[in-house]
């Protein structure tokens, strides 16, 4: 008889256990897995967020996989130091090349396919959903998190990594930047959400912010549900829903909406 407390998820099994267990534990790459590669100098910072709810699940039933690699381990002399007085003279430290090509070299050894490298930096192409689609069909990506005042820029242009930006502002560092990058990549992951249906209407998908939404109870501090999600009528729920993404777009996202008409005149 077999026991139905041992299901069997995807590639690895979830079986009762009085300890927590780690997301992080050593284990061997999982074949056709999407990876993340994080170069860090907080490597405890991660999975932070990511180890909750859908993608902490995920990650769990290995339908995708994190790594960190912890920028200290290579860095020199007997201080580990990792950054120096930026050339040229001003405030702050810089990222070293030496350091830095050790470990991207550590991080990148073996790895083979489409595997972007990127370097989180508020100097970098803006993410958008388009940039996470393509990443989510990559096999996974390596994200170089600086500090400081940066990175040294020679390592930048010898290994061509992509500079990424989270926005139009400045942090300390890049954990934060990757994590968002990661959560908004591993959600189109196949069976992450477990409803796929849920990513292709919500913002940015069809080029357009997402309608409102609503759930029970339907009247709330006298303010109800629009009559029409409450009619049972497809159509018309389908109309109401496209028609208020169409507003909303218009009126917070003039930007996009002029992408929205251009694409859809040209298709006229």
């Amino acid at each position: 008889m077999t026991n139905s407390l041992n299901k069997s998820h995807g590639r690895k099994a979830i079986r009762p256990s009085l300890k927590p267990r780690e997301l992080m534990t050593a284990t061997p790459d999982l074949v056709g897995v999407w990876k993340a590669k994080i170069l860090t100098l907080f490597p405890t910072a991660f999975p932070g967020v990511l180890g909750e709810s859908l993608t902490g699940k995920a990650l769990q039933e290995g339908l995708w996989q994190l790594e960190t690699v912890d920028l200290r381990q290579f860095g020199v002399g007997k201080h580990r130091n990792v950054d120096d007085t930026p050339a040229g003279g001003g405030a702050g430290m810089v990222l070293r090349a030496d350091v830095l090509g050790k470990a991207i070299d550590h991080a990148m050894d073996g790895v083979t396919g489409n595997h972007p490298l990127i370097y989180l930096s508020p100097r970098g192409k803006p993410m958008d959903q388009q940039m996470m689609q393509n990443l989510a069909r990559a096999d996974g990506v390596t994200l170089l998190c600086g500090r400081f005042e940066g990175v040294d820029e020679r390592v930048l242009q010898h290994y061509g990594i992509q500079e990424v930006s989270l926005g139009d502002f400045v942090m300390t560092g890049g954990e934060i930047a990757a994590q968002a990058l990661i959560d908004a990549t591993v959600r189109l992951i196949p069976n992450v959400l477990g409803n796929f249906a849920s990513t292709e209407e919500e913002s940015f998908s069809s080029g357009l912010l997402e309608h409102p939404q609503y759930t029970r109870p339907a009247e709330w501090k006298g303010r109800k549900i629009p009559d029409v999600l409450m009619s049972g009528h497809h159509g018309k729920v389908a109309q109401w829903r496209h028609d208020m993404s169409e507003e909303i777009t218009q009126n917070r996202r003039p930007d996009l909406w002029d992408a929205y008409k251009g694409s859809a005149d040209s298709k006229d």
